[in-house]
């Protein structure tokens, strides 16, 4: 009998980049009869299983897509809901984060927010700013529109000001200046709900991602659905364009 190497048996890379849209939580919360909050809160805990998962897992950076520029056009009292249950989770969660090395990092335009929560989030980032193990990224109020515009605007920004000239204008640059920069792009996007699409989620990041997209109401998004995504993950062939 043949001897089989130990590399046969490697379990492959992880991605080092998961981009998630947690989709789901109102269905789930109809479906049994409850009010949206309901799900919401359910939707919570599927995050903290997640982010195990993930650093488990040796993910490098999950991004979260918590909530987009345009869920302000829900109704008033979900949207209250809402902001009530991210300040009590960024409150909450900071603490765990430290204590498993997590670095916890808030994209968007935080201004619409109000200034007790922009003030929480400043505070949560930076408690666990001296992590260096996994970084947990939570995109609220964040739109891939958005964050195209706000790249755009500060190119033409160093152009009055004679820093470049149009002519330096070019995909690096805007690179630079898109949120999460200095970090990898997304190797995976998993959609939960069954919906197929990216809902204006990171779209000049995720222009090489790999989309699975999953029929589970996110509330009941756990380990094995986790698994499930990287199992499908490491099924395909990454060509970025090429043969």
């Amino acid at each position: 009998m043949s001897q089989t190497s130990a590399s046969e048996f490697a379990k492959p890379l992880p991605p080092a980049h998961i981009a998630i849209i947690m989709d789901g939580n109102n269905r789930w919360a109809k479906k049994k009869h409850l009010p949206s909050v309901a799900g919401h809160k359910a939707g919570a805990a599927a995050v903290r299983k997640t982010v195990e998962a993930a650093a488990e897992a040796g993910v490098k950076v999950l991004t979260l897509f918590a909530f987009s520029s345009e869920n302000w056009q829900r109704p008033k009292v979900e949207v209250e809901g809402l902001m009530s249950l991210f300040m009590r989770s960024l409150k909450k969660e900071a603490k765990r984060l430290k204590e498993h090395n997590i670095r916890l990092r808030v994209i968007g335009d935080l201004s619409q927010f109000s200034p007790a929560l922009q003030e929480q989030i400043r505070l949560s980032e930076l408690e666990t700013s001296s992590n260096v193990g996994m970084s947990l990224v939570i995109a609220a109020n964040y739109g891939g529109r958005w964050d195209i515009t706000q790249a755009a605007k500060r190119l033409c920004q160093s152009v009055l000001e004679g820093e470049i000239s149009i002519d330096d204008i070019n995909e690096t640059r805007i690179g630079e200046h898109i949120q999460l920069a200095d970090l990898p792009p997304p190797d995976l996007l998993i959609r939960t709900s069954g919906e197929e699409r990216l809902s204006n989620f990171l779209l000049w990041q995720t222009a090489y991602s790999e989309f699975v997209f999953l029929p589970v109401l996110w509330p009941d998004f756990d380990r094995a659905q986790f698994d499930e995504a990287l199992t499908i993950y490491h099924g395909r062939q990454r060509r970025y364009g090429g043969r």
